[in-house]
């Protein structure tokens, strides 16, 4: 958890883990992680067209789409900050989803997390999996709402508290279960 914390230090792993979690939204996070590695470096010199096909060649699905994401996101290179005018995460990810095309609740709590954050859930496939194993949600929600993934979360949030563990830890615990790995 310290790594993800130090990441808030440094504006360069903050713009690359806003790209990665603008790649792995549908996508693999090994597909991210490539992004991280292979494209991110460069991105401000490439055109659109140029990181769709570097997107198209490491195998990222929608890569037009993120293409035009990740575009769009080279204004927020300093995002760190836009991030530091608010009290909490919480408004933090509110003006994520709104403001940076291809991050909705989900990637937005992602990359909240991996910058150090601690109180949002990732509410992805696997941690929604094992909610319903559990138990904690009678049906996997074919779609999550901003209503619904809030209400999902808050059930998260009660079990991290009741288990004495933060919410990203609880996420990293969840995730591990479910995939066997541990990437971010």
């Amino acid at each position: 958890m310290q790594e993800l914390k130090n990441n808030f230090n440094d504006e360069e792993k903050i713009y690359s883990e806003l790209c990665f979690c603008i790649t792995t939204a549908n996508n693999k996070a090994t597909t991210g992680l490539l992004v991280q590695e292979k494209i991110v470096p460069r991105i401000h010199s490439l055109t659109e067209k140029q990181i769709a096909n570097e997107l198209k060649n490491l195998g990222s699905r929608f890569h037009n789409n993120k293409a035009k994401y990740l575009y769009q996101a080279k204004k927020y290179k300093n995002i760190e900050h836009s991030l530091k005018n608010f009290e909490n995460e919480f408004q933090a990810r509110e003006w994520i989803v709104e403001n940076i095309k291809g991050l909705g609740y989900k990637e937005a709590s992602h990359f909240i997390r991996n910058i150090g954050y601690q109180n949002l859930a990732i509410l992805d496939r696997h941690v929604l999996n094992l909610m319903k194993e559990f138990k904690l949600i009678k049906e996997k929600p074919k779609t999550l709402t901003k209503n619904k993934y809030l209400e999902l979360e808050e059930k998260l949030k009660l079990l991290a508290k009741e288990v004495k563990m933060t919410q990203s830890e609880l996420d990293f615990y969840l995730w591990y279960m479910k995939t066997g790995k541990i990437l971010k």
